[in-house]
């Protein structure tokens, strides 16, 4: 698991305005830390250490520890709040976490073997994707960095659920705690635009040799 620290002060000015100044006068990201019944805080980090952490993706999905005025405490990235047109941070949720309580997150899949898929390379469909991530519940200590998916066996026509997926230890679906009508697709492999061009060209000369006949006859 990587390990990411964060340095954050105390932040007292609140309000819309007072989070303008903060990221245009001292480029930094307004934030806020809540959970396990304590007090949210308020609180700001440098922008630039932000965004370097934020182009690592393990960072959605690890436990993170926040310096704040050198006191830290472990806690989760939940929200993040972007401007709609500019490369810019507009506000970021922390959660905390107890070390000793399961957590419940969203995870990313990482597809493997899509290239050697059966259905991909010996039967020339496409794979579709149906989720990129998945939500799970496990301690703090079992969080995974992503969850694989092996595509490797799957064939045309076949569709792959979450059911399907060997978790890493200590890690579990919330979907699939609802029952099996929960247990929802994750991929397929599908035909390809090239094998439905050919269906359709088949069906066509099929239907023209039977009108012919016809006329013949």
């Amino acid at each position: 698991m990587v390990d990411f620290v964060l340095n954050a002060k105390v932040r007292n000015d609140i309000g819309k305005g007072a989070s303008r100044r903060l990221r245009r006068l001292d480029n930094q990201v307004p934030a806020i830390i809540y959970g396990l019944g304590e007090t949210p805080e308020s609180i700001s980090l440098a922008a630039n250490q932000l965004s370097h952490a934020l182009d690592n993706e393990a960072f959605y999905s690890h436990i993170i520890e926040l310096s704040v005025d050198n006191k830290s405490q472990n806690v989760i990235l939940k929200d993040i709040q972007r401007h709609p047109a500019k490369a810019e941070i507009l506000h970021i949720d922390f959660l905390r976490v107890d070390m000793n309580q399961k957590l419940t997150i969203r995870a990313p899949l990482h597809f493997l073997n899509e290239e050697e898929c059966v259905g991909v390379k010996m039967e020339g469909g496409q794979i579709s994707h149906t989720m990129n991530d998945l939500e799970i519940e496990c301690l703090p200590s079992d969080l995974p960095e992503y969850i694989e998916v092996d595509m490797a066996e799957i064939t045309l026509g076949q569709t792959l659920h979450i059911s399907d997926i060997i978790l890493p230890k200590g890690v579990a679906s919330v979907a699939l705690t609802h029952g099996e009508d929960h247990d929802l697709p994750v991929a397929a492999v599908v035909k390809s635009k090239a094998i439905e061009d050919e269906e359709i060209d088949s069906a066509e000369e099929g239907d023209a040799g039977d009108e012919k006949e016809g006329e013949e006859s």
